[in-house]
This record gives C-alpha cells, sequence and structure tokens, in this order.
C-alpha cells in the first residue's frame, strides 16, 4: 500500500524506538540415501504390516510432509523477541506435517490437523492457506473455516516477519512477504499430498510416561492451585506422550502411514544466541522418527501441549554470573544478585541436560529431542499398548469469539467477564528461557516494581483506563495491546474456538500456550462432558480420550488458571484476556462440546463469530530487500574459497567455503543448500547422502561486504553427531554412559568409510533483479 514519506518515516522511528524497546519481550523430504539416527529396537516400518487383535472402526486417512523453510538469514527468529538473534543459516528444514482424518461414508465429515515447525499457529497463515485451498476446485471445497487447525511446535529457532498483528512484527522490522508466502506454499503442499493419500484404515492410539525431557519453568505460580488438585497429579508437567497411528487397510494388514503425538516441553532447547535455523527438539525428534522408519512417505508429527509453563532445560535455573553464580534462581521470581548488589533476572538462565557448551543450545536440544523421540519409538514398536479408535463419527467445529468483552457465568453462578487484550509488567521480564532486559521482574502482582518511565513509555502507546485496569485486575499493565490499533491492531481480541472428534478421541485447538494446570482442567471438562452426555460413547462402554494442541491458528500467549495469575510471573502478566481467561475458554468449550456428538439435529447451527482481520496487506516493513550479489574480483559464484583437508576420520568436523549468494534469493523449498555426496564406486557415480534437512549438515552465510555485494557459504558436516562423538564429558553423565552403548557402534563408524565431496547450491541476483542458479563442489576427501 503506497504511504506518503511523512507517515513512513513516522512509522519507521515508532517501529526503531519499538524494537528497542522490545528487547524485553519474550513470546514465550530429505534427499538423502541414508540416515543418521541408528535405532536399535525393533522396526515396524512403513513397509511393515501388522495385523491387530481390535482394528477399530474404518477412516478415511491420509498424511503429508512439505518444507516451509522460509529466510534463513538476515531475518529475527520468532520466539525470544531479542533483536539480535537474526538468522545466519540453516542446521534444520522446517516442515509442515499434515493428518486428515475423515468419514469413510460422508466426505464432507473430515478435519486437517496440521503440524508446523512454527512458533505458532496464526491468523494470516491460516487465512492464506484457507485462500488457497477455496482456489483449488470442487475436491478441496471439504476444507475451510471449520475443519482446519494450524498448530505451531512451539519453536524459537525459525525465521519470524510473518505474524499477523503488529507486536511480534516489531522486532523483526516488520512483515516480510516472502516468509509468510513460504509457510503458507509449503502447508498447502503438505495438505495436498496428506489429501493424494487419503484412502481407508484405522487409528489407534497410546500413552507412554516420559519422564526426563521437561519441568515446570514457573513452580511457584503452579502452587498456587488447590493443593487437593495438586494431589492428584505426581508432577507438575505432564509427563504423557500420548500417540495416535495411522494405517492404510490392505490385503495383508494394516500399513504404518504415520503417527501424531502429543507431550509438553517448550521449543527452547536452542538458545537465544543461536542463529541457525532449526525445528527445535520436536523438529529432532520427528526427523529421527521419520528416518528410523525407512520410508519417506512416513508422517511423524510431534505436537506441542498444555505447553505454557514447561521447559526443556530439565538441570533447572541457576544464576550464570555474578555473586550468586551456580546457586538456584530465587525460586518465587527467578531473581539473582547483580555485582551492584541489585536483584535481576538477566543471570538466571535455565540449563539444558548439556548446557554450558558455547553452541546455541545444539547438544541439549538433540539430546531433548532424543528422548521424545526414544519415547515415541518404544510405544510406537509396541502394538499392544494401544487402543482402537471406536466410533463411526468425525465431527470438527470452530468460530471466532471476541474476548475484548465476553461475560459468561462461572459454575457457582457469578458473573464474570474478560478483558481487552493487555500484557503485564512481568511480560517484559521474561523467562529463565530466555530472560528479558532493564529491571523487569517476574512474580510483581499489583506494584511492578520498574522504573515509572516505563509507564510513561507503555501510556506512550495506550494509556489503558480505568475499567481496563479494574478488568485485569493485580496486573500492572504494560502494554494495553488489545485497544491499540495504530497503525494496525498490535494483538487479536478475536480467538478461535475449534474442537475435533473421531470416535472417542476430542482434541482441543488452543490458541494459547496453556499451563500445565490449565490444560489438565480444559481436558478434564472435555472428557467429563463427554463420558457423561454422548450417548454413543456410553453406549460403547469406551473412555473419552482427550488431548490439546497449541499455540494454533492465532497466537493468543498464555492461558494461566486464576490462581497463577494471581502471582503475576511471566504467564500471567501474559495471559491476555485478564483473570478470567481460562474460565471463558472452558464456557465456550462446553457451549459448543455438543456440537460434537453423533445427533445435532436439535441443536442450533453454530454461529461463525466475527471475522478477525487479514493485515498482511495494511502490515509495514523495514526489512531491506536484496539489492544485488557479487562474485568479487576474479571469482565466480561458486568458487571454493576453502577446501576440506584430503582425509578424516568418523566424527570429524570437515567444511568447505565457497563464494556465495544471498539465499534469500531462493529458499529451495523442498530442495536443499547443502549437500554431501559419496562416490559409489560401483556405478562410478556421486550420489547424494545428506542433505540440509540432516542435523548434521550446517549451513552458514556471512556477508563480505554489503557495498559490494560480496558473501561467503561455509558447509560443515558434523560427523560427530552420528559417531556419537557429540556427547561431551559434562552435562548428563549418566545418560552419557548409558547412551554410548547406542551410539558408539563399529556399524556406525565403518558405514562413514569411503570417499567424499561437499556440495552448494545457490542463486545470486542481478542489478536488474534477475536471479540465476548457480553449484559450487569442494574437493574430495576420505573418512577412514
Amino acid at each position: 500500500m503506497a504511504r506518503s514519506n511523512l507517515h513512513s518515516a513516522l512509522l519507521a522511528g515508532l517501529l526503531i524506538t519499538l524494537s528497542s524497546f522490545a528487547l524485553l519481550f519474550s513470546f514465550g523430504g530429505s534427499g538423502s540415501t541414508t540416515w543418521l539416527w541408528s535405532w536399535k529396537g525393533p522396526l515396524l516400518g512403513t513397509g511393515t504390516t501388522y495385523a491387530p487383535q481390535n482394528k477399530g472402526t474404518q477412516y478415511l486417512l491420509g498424511v503429508g510432509k512439505a518444507d516451509i523453510t522460509g529466510p534463513v538469514v538476515e531475518i529475527n527468529f520468532m520466539g525470544y523477541a531479542n533483536t539480535s538473534q537474526v538468522g545466519s543459516g540453516l542446521r534444520q528444514r522446517l516442515y509442515s506435517r499434515a493428518f486428515i482424518i475423515g468419514h469413510t461414508d460422508d466426505p464432507t465429515q473430515r478435519f486437517i490437523y496440521l503440524n508446523l515447525d512454527t512458533q505458532a499457529g496464526d491468523t494470516a497463515v491460516r487465512y492464506g492457506v484457507l485462500d488457497v485451498l477455496s482456489k483449488l476446485g470442487a475436491e478441496y471445497s471439504v476444507y475451510g473455516q471449520h475443519n482446519v487447525a494450524v498448530v505451531g511446535t512451539h519453536s524459537h529457532s525459525g525465521p519470524g516477519a510473518w505474524l499477523n498483528y503488529l507486536l511480534p512484527q516489531i522486532t523483526s522490522k516488520g512483515f516480510y512477504k516472502p516468509s509468510y508466502q513460504a509457510i503458507v506454499d509449503g502447508t498447502v503442499a503438505s495438505i495436498k499430498l496428506a489429501h493424494a493419500n487419503l484412502a481407508p484404515g484405522h487409528l489407534s492410539v497410546g500413552v507412554i510416561q516420559l519422564e526426563d525431557a521437561n519441568i515446570n519453568r514457573s513452580p511457584y505460580a503452579y502452587l498456587q492451585n488447590p493443593a487437593e488438585e495438586r494431589a492428584l497429579y505426581t508432577s507438575n508437567v505432564d509427563k504423557n506422550l500420548t500417540l495416535l497411528r495411522f494405517t492404510h487397510s490392505t490385503d495383508s494388514g494394516e500399513r504404518n502411514i504415520g503417527m501424531l503425538n502429543w507431550f509438553a516441553v517448550h521449543g527452547t532447547s536452542m538458545l537465544g544466541n543461536n542463529s541457525m535455523v532449526t525445528g527445535d527438539n520436536k523438529g529432532v525428534a520427528a526427523w529421527m522418527f521419520e528416518q528410523s522408519m525407512n520410508d519417506p512417505t512416513f508422517v511423524a508429527g510431534f505436537s506441542q501441549a498444555n505447553v505454557g509453563d514447561t521447559s526443556p532445560n530439565t538441570l533447572g535455573a541457576y544464576c550464570e554470573y555474578g555473586p550468586q553464580a551456580g546457586e538456584s534462581c530465587d525460586f518465587e521470581t527467578s531473581l539473582c544478585k547483580t555485582s551492584g548488589g541489585k536483584n535481576a533476572s538477566q543471570p538466571c538462565h535455565g540449563r539444558g541436560p548439556y548446557f554450558g557448551l558455547h553452541d546455541g543450545g545444539a547438544a541439549s536440544n538433540y539430546e531433548i529431542g532424543r528422548r521424545q523421540f526414544d519415547a515415541a519409538k518404544r510405544l510406537f514398536d509396541t502394538p499392544s499398548a494401544f487402543t482402537p479408535i471406536t466410533g463411526n463419527v468425525v465431527k470438527s467445529l470452530h468460530h471466532f469469539v471476541e474476548l475484548s468483552n465476553y461475560r459468561f457465568p462461572l459454575p457457582n453462578g457469578t458473573m464474570v467477564k474478560t478483558c481487552p487484550a493487555a500484557l503485564g509488567y512481568s511480560f517484559a521480564a521474561g523467562t529463565t528461557d530466555g530472560p528479558g532486559a532493564f529491571d523487569f521482574k517476574q512474580g510483581q502482582p499489583n506494584d511492578p516494581h520498574a522504573n515509572p518511565l516505563w509507564s510513561v513509555v507503555g501510556g506512550a502507546l495506550h494509556s489503558p483506563n480505568e475499567t481496563q485496569i479494574a478488568c485485569h485486575g493485580v496486573k500492572p499493565i504494560l502494554l494495553d495491546v488489545g485497544e491499540t490499533n495504530t497503525p494496525y491492531p498490535w494483538s487479536p481480541n478475536i480467538v478461535d474456538i475449534q474442537l475435533f472428534r473421531v470416535g472417542q478421541l476430542f482434541i482441543i485447538v488452543s490458541p494459547g500456550e496453556a499451563t500445565t494446570m490449565s490444560g489438565r482442567r480444559w481436558r478434564n471438562a472435555v472428557h467429563q462432558h463427554a463420558a457423561s452426555n454422548f450417548t454413543d460413547i456410553t453406549d460403547a462402554g469406551v473412555d473419552p480420550v482427550v488431548v490439546l494442541g497449541g499455540p494454533a491458528n492465532s497466537y493468543t500467549h498464555y492461558i494461566t488458571t486464576p490462581e497463577e495469575y494471581s502471582v503475576q510471573r511471566y504467564e500471567g502478566a501474559s495471559t491476555l484476556y485478564g483473570p478470567h481467561t481460562l474460565n471463558a475458554y472452558l464456557n465456550l468449550t462446553l457451549t459448543a462440546l455438543p456440537h460434537l456428538s453423533t445427533n445435532t439435529s436439535h441443536l442450533p447451527p453454530l454461529a461463525p463469530g466475527p471475522s478477525p482481520p487479514w493485515l498482511i496487506e495494511k502490515a509495514l516493513t523495514f526489512i531491506n530487500p536484496v539489492i544485488v550479489d557479487n562474485a568479487g574480483f576474479l571469482r565466480s559464484f561458486g568458487d571454493q574459497v576453502t577446501a576440506p583437508s584430503t582425509a578424516y576420520t568418523p566424527g570429524a568436523n570437515i567444511s568447505a567455503s565457497f563464494v556465495a549468494a544471498n539465499p534469500r534469493n531462493n529458499f529451495h523449498l523442498g530442495g536443499t543448500f547443502a549437500a554431501v555426496e559419496k562416490f559409489d564406486s560401483d556405478t562410478s557415480t556421486w550420489v547424494q547422502i545428506r542433505d540440509d534437512s540432516d542435523w548434521s549438515l550446517v549451513f552458514q552465510w556471512k556477508r563480505t561486504s554489503t557495498v559490494l555485494g560480496t558473501s561467503e557459504a561455509t558447509i560443515s558436516w558434523e560427523t560427530e553427531w552420528e559417531t556419537g562423538a557429540w556427547r561431551p564429558e559434562s552435562g548428563d553423565g549418566l545418560l552419557k554412559a548409558q547412551e554410548k552403548e547406542r551410539d558408539l557402534t563399529e556399524e556406525k563408524t565403518a558405514s562413514l568409510q569411503g570417499r567424499y565431496r561437499i556440495k552448494y547450491y545457490g542463486d545470486a541476483k542481478s542489478l536488474g533483479g534477475t536471479i540465476t542458479p548457480f553449484e559450487g563442489t569442494s574437493a574430495e576427501f576420505t573418512i577412514s
């Protein structure tokens, strides 16, 4: 949209100012022919069929996976909201994984659960996906608002600048259409693949305990919940991993085509100083599982659950510097003493299994991903642990609700209301996974105990009135985002209410990050209602299975219990719609839930509700485009700058660098920037064995001259990830001892022996705008 120069200059100044302020904020297929992770247990691969004694009801099932990796360089990451965390390369590609479940007799009764390697689902992305689907013809007309869920894995290590509302755009310098389009295009591609392979099959569900992959990062807030409620659970985070198996029915038995699981752990294993794009711990887990199945068509989704107060930093939070270095952070506020004698949030950091390696969290991330994979694979390879999904019903519902002023009764009859979205001071304090800046602190109800200047800054955007202040109760409002609409809305007030059902399985699609206890209350409410009121379930004598997936569709930050809200740690301060946010979701869910019963003829249609704005045409951007690429004097694109050595041993880090061009010119969706080729002496040909979807192959890019437009790319094959040599002496020593036998095997070491070369695939932009592909090839080397 055209804007006057004055208007653009003013908005640029506003965004630059806010970007400085936003340092505080934290939003909380491969071409390889071999695979890296060696699973030593029994295999139930896609090519293998099995015959369960009770198959359950037959459904129409399809799965698909496609690349959504956007700009891997020069774009701020979405998650930590750290302006200095800008992409410099790629360690692992990002994907959309689509799971379609439909009724075999009624093609209109189906739904799509999309599991994206992104920080969250988003209004703009969902609108974009639905818009494309609506243009694909009658075959895709069965998909729409009511039955498409866009769920993020909550990774904090992917490119940003694709979200609908202004607040998350600030640190990324606005909206970047190519970043958004990569997600939309890849997501649609995954849906088309899943739709194309729809076939009759069966579903079954199993549960396994995973004890060592998550902890609670706000245990003080969790303790505010009633003691009798806490006594119902053995942990302050959910340890259950719930897995849904997808099979197609064949003449020889049930053929595994995919699996989707739900487990709550934050995508914050990769740290705020990491600049390499990855899918975080769930991306690693999904990659390991898919590789272990030995079939490129198998799709493994590791979905997020009630993630709000969870952390993958399983060793706990410690003061990393200052007079309290090495001590636990303050239990209530997560503060540490500084050398000046003040209490501050910055020294307090959560520690993953292999903290302190200065690797951006890569080793800890790999380990937390491996733990999720290991649990899921052990469960998957135990067919007797699964219960078939039964019931000739596939249902979905969706409607929008205005949460800026939703009035409803609590179970005791008290009338309450929600509020326009607002963020409290403790939001700016960050979490132990990613502390904020300046003098903000967690756990400061009523009085923020911060510099009064911040009140002036927040008020300059929009000063909350007395009604808004009273509505949010103990939350001292820092940013009145729900009432700030200049130059366009900062945060959503209209939210998605969405539920899916197949047989006895119910899926809550949560737009926000529900905390552990919020998720438990939400799931329990659905379970109790379904068990008591759905006659097909009671007549069949089956127990409802309820899972929660999110953050989805439109990111609404956090959902705490009223008790957790009362102490205003980060999660409570980030609960947008006030102290009754969770109860509003429960009320809206239970009100809509009867529409998932088998008999809905007596119910009035569910009103669609007010549509949220689709803001991509209004969105501002101050992201510089790629102007031109130059190879440099007496150089050509793809020339080798630094060659690998001639010989290596397994476990070595092998690298080569090349004359490069900006990766933003072509994202290589479905392709690769980097590859390792192995010489096949039998055919005298080079065969690609690794690409940049593989964890061990790292693509890094840097400018060598902004003025001249020159750059270099370094491609590193870190074979330590393939031999087990990555695991350090420090960290979880017991785990190291347990895993050595699995990782350090003669078989894996021997499999690396051979003759290799590294390939680089780039695209150069001329001053006239023409983009030309090129390749680079390294000198050969051997591993022996």
